[in-house]
């Protein structure tokens, strides 16, 4: 018996160890009763799949991010109410910010800046990365040249980085920081951004001298400016709190579309496109600031693929030799053949040609070869280059008799415009380019005539599809420097050789002296940087 008790204690002390061991406590209690009652049923649940998690929206994201102050300025209710009635636009802007928006977020995120200043560019461009205004402000950002050039925007015949959406946007969001530490407050940094910061500063000095207030509300600033900082609050309005307005936002998740390659060598875009799995026209939209056919051969050597298209791409770059990325062309050189005509006929630059055939000038002899990189598929397969969308914009049709202008030395917009009965403004916008844009012998310009019955075609714009600051025309002057002629000064203001002598009371046999000042009458576009 006492045997038998040795045993029964000894495996009972064996089954505890063992359930210890295992991490298990015994039934020793009415509560452990239960759970291990429980079990079975707890076994079932936990088969079942589980509940998918709600993906995260980007807009909570920004929302969680919003720093500036609401105003119930009736400028700013004026503009939420344009914008609330018309949800169709809001969704086409969605739909353009989609690929760019999760960057932009991350990188405001990262600086510590509002989460207002991700939503500038549905103002600025309607988030279209080939938007260019009249002031010729160009990408979602719309710098002007200069000021792009000073915050590092390489801008070449290959490659614009004002359109380049990484490089862009780093500039973009460098350029107001510095507004801000400027005037530290991010409205007067928003102003400073539209109209300049020069135009801010008087403004503030005008107020100041007559004993007035010096905030955004209170200074006399340029119409477009007047306006700028309510659509920005406005569009602020309507994402905080879309139901409100009775609208709903198209849901953008909450997770990184795109991501940065280095490729280390220039590669034509459509094989590009090719080794990612992606259309041209996606590529393009991803790498707007790429002009031509292929990518930079001086750089960046950087291109922008969705995350899910990565490994394939630099799997596949991997396998690619550099020599192998750009098709090459064994060109016999023709009498009367000239660098600039066969860069032109290759849709290249003298300069690549020069680098390519280690040519230090350019003189060519009849009967020798260059080496030529040239496109793989053709013209029109790359459908969003510079040459191709111009040619959409040409083509597209509209009121009026189709004319083509060649132009010729000596011609400027302003002549032509007033030649064919039409506005520097409605011409430039025919050809896709600013009134500023100055024009080159050879080139070919569409001209609408009779269109709309009275020798022009009005101009139809959709303020909602871009905000197109209003066209003035202003004096100003401009002091002569060395080396100007008045064919020259005419040329860089696109004005008229005459008009110039009519303003300034002078004839053509005047001469021009470095320090004098000429007034000339130019359009002014407010708006943009």
């Amino acid at each position: 018996m006492t045997h038998r008790r040795l045993i029964l204690g000894l495996a009972f002390t064996l089954l505890i160890t063992g359930c210890a061991h295992l991490g298990l406590q015994p039934a020793d209690d009415a509560a452990g009763a239960a759970t291990a009652a429980d079990e079975p049923q707890a076994l079932a649940d936990s088969s079942e799949p589980a509940a998918p998690e709600r993906e995260t929206d980007l807009w909570d994201r920004i929302r969680a991010g919003l720093q500036m102050e609401e105003r119930t300025d009736p400028r700013v209710e004026a503009e939420i109410a344009y914008y609330a009635s018309r949800p169709e636009y809001i969704d086409r802007v969605a739909d353009r910010a989609a690929p760019y928006l999760h960057y932009i977020v991350e990188q405001l995120e990262k600086r510590g800046m509002p989460m207002e200043l991700a939503l500038l560019p549905v103002i600025e461009s309607a988030y279209q990365p080939f938007a260019y205004s009249p002031g010729r402000a160009a990408g979602i950002w719309q710098f002007i040249p200069s000021t792009g050039r000073h915050y590092g925007l390489k801008q070449t015949w290959w490659y614009d980085g004002r359109r380049d959406v990484i490089a862009s946007t780093n500039a973009a969001l460098d350029y107001l920081q510095q507004l801000y530490n400027r005037f530290s407050d991010w409205e007067l940094a928003l102003a400073a951004y539209n109209a300049g910061q020069g135009n801010v500063n008087r403004a503030i000095r005008n107020n100041e001298r007559r004993g007035l207030p010096t905030d955004y509300w209170s200074l006399k600033l340029p119409r477009e400016t007047q306006h700028y900082v309510p659509r920005l609050l406005a569009i602020r309005a309507l994402v905080a709190e879309p139901e409100r307005y009775g609208l709903t936002l198209r849901s953008i998740p909450d997770k990184p579309y795109l991501t940065v390659v280095e490729i280390g060598s220039q590669i034509d875009l459509a094989l590009a496109a090719e080794l990612a799995g992606m259309s041209v026209d996606e590529l393009y939209r991803l790498n707007p600031g790429f002009n031509r056919w292929a990518t930079d051969p001086d750089g960046p050597h950087l291109l922008v693929v969705p995350i899910e298209a990565v490994e394939r791409f630099e799997m596949a770059l991997t396998e690619l030799p550099p020599e192998k990325r750009v098709r090459w062309e064994r060109h016999k050189i023709a009498s009367g053949d000239t660098l600039i005509g066969i860069a032109k006929r290759y849709h290249t630059t003298v300069e690549v040609l020069r680098q390519v055939n280690d040519l230090r000038g350019s003189r060519i002899r009849a009967g020798q070869h260059l080496i030529v990189p040239v496109a793989s598929r053709s013209a029109e397969h790359y459908t969003l280059s510079a040459s191709q969308r111009l040619a959409q914009t040409q083509q597209k049709p509209r009121a009026g008799q189709k004319h083509i202008h060649t132009v010729q030395r000596g011609d400027t917009l302003w002549d032509l415009a007033r030649r064919y009965g039409t506005t520097t403004r409605q011409l430039a916008q025919w050809n896709g380019m600013s009134p500023r844009d100055t024009i080159r012998p050879g080139q070919n310009l569409v001209v609408w005539l009779n269109a709309g019955g009275s020798g022009i075609q009005k101009a139809v714009a959709s303020p909602a599809d871009a905000v197109k600051p209003p066209v003035t025309v202003q004096q100003v002057r401009y002091k002569v420097r060395r080396g100007d002629s008045l064919y020259l000064i005419a040329r860089k203001f696109n004005v008229s050789v005459d008009d110039l002598l009519r303003w300034n009371n002078l004839s053509r046999k005047s001469y021009l002296q470095p320090g004098q000042s000429l007034v000339v009458h130019v359009d002014i576009t407010g708006g943009s940087i």
